[in-house]
């Protein structure tokens, strides 16, 4: 088909209309917010950097060495969001531009993280992680989708004000189930969960 030139009967198609058609069911016990931020996997981590720093005007919040992220990490924001894109180097040179490390969306309330893990539970879907990672100390699940993506489900992203503090290293709480991460907030999270049944 030339350029420029639209598929009107490709779009009146049954596959396209089967495909638009498609909603979530009603009863969720979750509801994805947005879209909170993306990994991305890079070949030369300072270069990558300076480009979303000084070229698109992203401002760094935290950066791990090699020894806490193989190839290192380095955490940036647009906004008051701790981060809304991350990058890890140590991608192979024949895979730019197709490395995402993961893709996370957030939730409004702790309760709705611990609902989606049940969920995910129940369909099957195999967990990677749940609790809180460090830099940015969200509360978060973990998992695959079918192309064998890693996606997170999370809450309680630290946020940034005007002045540019981050939280400090010391203060971060990694804890390596959701149930840890409710009992050992860090300073100012407050992990309050309103349905205690959810809580096993």
């Amino acid at each position: 088909m030339p350029r420029g030139v639209i598929d009107l009967e490709g779009l009146k198609s049954t596959a396209v209309k089967e495909l638009s058609q498609t909603t979530p069911p009603a009863g969720l016990p979750f509801d994805i917010k947005k879209l909170g931020h993306v990994v991305l996997k890079v070949r030369d981590l300072k270069r990558s950097v300076d480009f979303y720093t000084r070229v698109l005007g992203f401002r760094v919040s935290d950066v791990y060495p090699e020894s806490m992220m193989k190839g290192g990490m380095v955490f940036l924001r647009v906004n008051t969001d701790h981060h809304c894109l991350a990058l890890v180097g140590g991608a192979e040179s024949d895979s730019a531009g197709r490395e995402v490390h993961h893709v996370a969306f957030e939730v409004a309330t702790l309760d709705e993280v611990l609902r989606a893990r049940e969920h995910l539970r129940k369909h099957r879907v195999k967990i990677e992680f749940d609790g809180r990672r460090r830099a940015g100390c969200q509360v978060a699940v973990e998992f695959r989708d079918p192309d064998n993506h890693v996606v997170e489900i999370y809450w309680g992203l630290d946020q940034v004000g005007s002045d540019g503090r981050v939280r400090p290293p010391e203060e971060w709480r990694e804890e390596l189930s959701l149930e840890e991460a409710i009992a050992n907030p860090p300073p100012g999270q407050h992990t309050t969960v309103h349905d205690k049944s959810l809580l096993k």
